[in-house]
Order: C-alpha cells, then structure tokens, then sequence
C-alpha cells in the first residue's frame, strides 16, 4: 500500500478532501438559491411560461391542422389496440380453419354409408353361397343328394 507521507498517497488524499469540500460548496450553494424566494420565483415563473409556450403551440398546430405530440402518441396508442385485436381474430380464424381441414379429413356421412353398404353386399354374398349350397344339396322333390345328409347346412 502506498504511504500517505509520499507523495502519490499525499495527492490523493489533497484530491479527495477537494472534491468533498467542493461537493459540500455546490450544495450548499444549491439550497440557499432554493430557499431564495427570488430565485424560487424566477424558477416557478420560467416553468409556467414553458407550460404556456406548450399550450400556445399546441393550440398553433391545432390552427394549422397538425397534429400535436400529445396527437400522436394517442393514435400510436389505438393503432397498436387495433393491430392487437386484428391479431386475435387473425389468431381465431387460423383455428377456425384447421378445424375445418380436420373436419374433411375426416369421414363424412358419405363414406361411413358407403362402408354399410359394403357391409351389406358381404352379407348378401354370404347368404347367396349359402342358398346355393342348400339348394345343391336337396334334390328337387325333396330327397337329400349324395354328398348331403339331409340335415340342411351345418351352421359355422
């Protein structure tokens, strides 16, 4: 560590004592102009002539058909409303839509009373072998055939 007798450490403490004195100086300063009513007025005074000088433009711009800050920020604000809400919808509608793909997807009324009616000739082809094969085995006139008992078809 540096000695505070050489001189590097001796600058350094010199500095530091400045700055502090100076800081306490500027404050110091600072709050008697604040407790200053002369000082205090010109300062109020300068802030409502700014307030005045905003209002005078604005009421200028309004004359002149322009549109003030104060304008802008608050159609900024319903565009960015709107541009949220359009996004909700558009959000919706891309639901909406995939829902419906789905829907074609899958099977309609269509196809489950085509799959019926297939069903159905299934059926139908199966009673058919079945009559086909009752019919072989009776001869006509009631008598049972050669490869027949006579007891009908055998259920499966």
């Amino acid at each position: 560590m540096a000695d505070d007798s050489s001189g590097e450490g001796a600058g350094e403490g010199l500095r530091a004592r400045l700055a502090k004195s100076s800081e306490d100086a500027l404050g110091k300063l600072a709050q008697d102009l604040l407790e200053n009513p002369l000082v205090n007025g010109a300062i109020t005074r300068a802030f409502e002539a700014r307030e005045k000088a905003v209002q005078a433009q604005e009421v200028a711009m309004g004359a002149l058909n322009l549109p003030s800050a104060a304008d802008m920020e608050r159609l900024t604000r319903r565009v960015r409303s709107v541009s949220q809400r359009l996004e909700a919808i558009e959000d919706g509608v891309d639901r909406l839509d995939e829902r419906l793909a789905g829907l074609d997807r899958a099977s309609g009324p269509e196809d489950r009373l085509e799959a019926i009616e297939e069903q159905l000739r299934a059926i139908a082809a199966v009673l058919a072998t079945l009559s086909e094969q009752t019919a072989d085995a009776v001869k006509p006139g009631g008598e049972p055939s050669a490869s027949g008992t006579g007891a009908g078809p055998t259920p499966e």
